[in-house]
């Protein structure tokens, strides 16, 4: 997959990511968001009121610290992608 390719996959995922509506397992947010973090080069510490959301958080960061940004974006689009063929089997069943 080229780059703008790549690029403009990543940000349909995002899109359709942020639109879902029903809550995400918390595995699979998890590696959205670390995979987002790393994709976007976004260093910042994680944010949230609770400790231990934040170990959570720090802790799905630090297994993908050593994917290129590129390999993020397509682990991002893989997981999305994943788990929104798994919601629509679900539905037909």
């Amino acid at each position: 997959m080229k780059q703008e390719e790549l690029d403009k996959t990543f940000e349909e995922a995002v899109i359709a990511v942020n639109a879902h509506v029903d809550p995400f397992p918390a595995d699979i947010l998890l590696k959205l968001y670390a995979y987002f973090k790393k994709a976007t080069d976004n260093r910042d510490s994680p944010g949230s009121k609770k400790p231990l959301i934040n170990a959570f958080k720090t802790n799905a960061l630090f297994q993908a610290q050593d994917i290129s940004h590129n390999e993020a974006k397509r682990n991002y689009i893989e997981t999305a992608h994943t788990y929104f063929l798994d919601i629509d089997q679900h539905k037909t069943l």
